[in-house]
């Protein structure tokens, strides 16, 4: 018997014991004999123990002859309870897994368990005490009846949003990113939208955005005059639509639309709202809207330095005038220098530290030396009169990064030593300016490479010496916003090396400062 069914004798012996299965009689030996009922019976009981059932409803599921599909509905049905148990639990160490403190685990663990009515009280609670007595009934209305829709009986995806939304909820930063969002619609009186309306701001979202990506993915800087453009032309779609609220007194691109402009979006480009939204479209079971916040940091920024039609050419006009050259044996000369100081660093570079984390957020070695690749690229082109049709996002080390930079380094200083190029006009730049740019960037990224290497950061004293008036010029006036070039300036020690300066200046964080 046991050899039949596959278990062992004295677990045979004991389902006999407890009823599970009955012999027929015993040898004169006397030991226990089975017929063919019980051998079936016995594989029967085999079966439903593997799938988790105790005996005592084993025994009543055969015992009976319409207890088996009743027993197997019960177990079905525990068995979804522990499965969603799992499920939370494997959610919440998963999300452990990723990121989080002691405290969050268990403000995870607490918010997991919570019933379907305790979270929807949660987020009910939330929004009543941020939005408070302002006056935005349609507002109010629409984010409590998203927040009722939560799922009874949430997917894996939707356990994930839980959690999520419950860390969203505990933080610090949603709850005032809405009530200025709220405040907005107070002050403008935004009551209700009809169908037209609604489908007009989602066309024109679309637009802003696609030419905003467009620009981007063209490596365009926010804070750079070339989006002078692209503002102008986002501004041409929003002047005609129901968005432009100071319309018929302003119907024209000019500080007062791009000031309007600036702050709807201002308003608007809270990113901890917009995943708020997110999530409670995930745990509605709706699409959620693709995130548009790094196009919103991209716009704002971009409106920051360009004010006004021409406002950002109209600053570096003035700088162009100037024909001064601070750099030590001119600006040719110093290039020079700085570029063969970056190529020592470059050549000193091996493989294996391309994994290293630098100054630059988000940037590994390997990306910093194709920038630095690129940067040669781009501004030795422009002095050509050949820009490069790649873009700045592409893969231009390939697989000799010394090669990659030497030989773009060349052709960037073939470039610059073309008879009377520091005078030539390159739009309202001279040359020289070109060259300038090149010699600010390939120094202040060499910086970036020195110190991600641990070598010293202290390159061509007297040169950082004359950058840092340069760059306080040339990007003193720049916003330092998440869409920006710059980020925030830092502190630099009294005594340190020149080039500390300018690498704190242009948001850098100085290493033991």
């Amino acid at each position: 018997m046991a050899r039949q069914v596959g278990l062992p004798v004295k677990v045979v012996r004991h389902w006999s014991d407890v009823g599970v299965v009955a012999p027929v009689g015993r040898t004169a030996g006397g030991y226990r004999r089975y017929d063919t009922a019980g051998v079936a019976r016995l594989h029967l009981a085999r079966t439903l123990r593997d799938l988790g059932l105790g005996l005592g409803e084993i025994r009543a599921a055969l015992d009976r002859e319409d207890g088996l599909s009743e027993v197997a509905a019960a177990h079905v049905e525990a068995l979804e309870a522990q499965i969603r148990r799992l499920r939370t639990h494997q959610a919440v160490l998963r999300t452990v897994t990723r990121r989080t403190t002691h405290e969050g685990l268990a403000l995870m663990t607490r918010t997991a368990h919570m019933s379907p009515d305790e979270r929807r009280k949660q987020v009910h609670d939330f929004l009543t005490d941020t939005l408070g007595d302002l006056d935005v009934p349609h507002f109010r209305e629409g984010l409590l009846t998203a927040g009722s829709d939560l799922p009874e009986d949430p997917t894996d995806e939707q356990v994930e949003a839980w959690l999520e939304l419950g860390e969203l909820v505990a933080g610090g930063e949603l709850r005032p990113a809405m009530r200025r969002i709220a405040e907005y619609a107070a002050r403008h009186g935004q009551g209700a939208q009809d169908s037209a309306v609604a489908e007009e701001m989602r066309a024109l979202t679309d637009t802003w955005t696609a030419r905003v990506r467009t620009a981007m993915q063209a490596g365009t800087a926010a804070d750079s005059p070339a989006a002078d453009q692209v503002v102008a032309d986002i501004v041409a779609a929003w002047l005609l639509s129901r968005a432009n609220t100071a319309a018929p007194a302003v119907t024209s691109d000019g500080a007062a639309a791009r000031t309007l402009l600036h702050a709807q979006l201002t308003a608007a480009a809270e990113p901890a709202v917009e995943r708020f939204w997110q999530l409670l479209c995930v745990l509605g079971g709706r699409p959620a809207p693709a995130g548009i916040a790094e196009e919103g940091q991209w716009l704002t920024t971009a409106l920051r330095a360009n004010p006004a039609p021409g406002a950002r050419n109209a600053r570096l006009e003035i700088l162009y005038t100037d024909d001064t050259d601070p750099w030590p044996g001119g600006v040719l000369d110093a290039f020079t220098r700085v570029q063969d100081t970056v190529g020592t660093l470059v050549r000193a570079t091996a493989p294996d530290r391309f994994g290293l984390p630098t100054p630059c957020e988000d940037w590994t070695v390997r990306d910093l030396l194709n920038h630095l690749v690129w940067e040669n690229i781009i501004w030795g082109g422009l002095a050509q009169g050949t820009p490069p049709t790649d873009g700045h996002t592409e893969d231009h080390l390939g697989d000799n990064h010394v090669a990659a930079f030497e030989t773009a380094a060349a052709r960037a200083r073939d470039a610059f030593r073309q008879p009377d190029l520091l005078n030539r006009s390159f739009g309202p730049a001279p040359g020289r300016r070109v060259v300038e740019q090149l010699l600010v960037e390939l120094l202040v990224h060499g910086w970036d490479l020195a110190t991600a290497l641990g070598h010293d950061r202290d390159l061509e004293p007297d040169i950082a010496r004359a950058a840092l008036p340069v760059v306080r010029e040339i990007y003193g006036d720049l916003p330092r916003t998440a869409g920006g070039s710059i980020a925030s300036a830092q502190p630099s020690p009294e005594h340190a090396p020149a080039l500390d300066h300018v690498a704190a200046f242009l948001g850098r964080r100085i290493p033991h400062c």
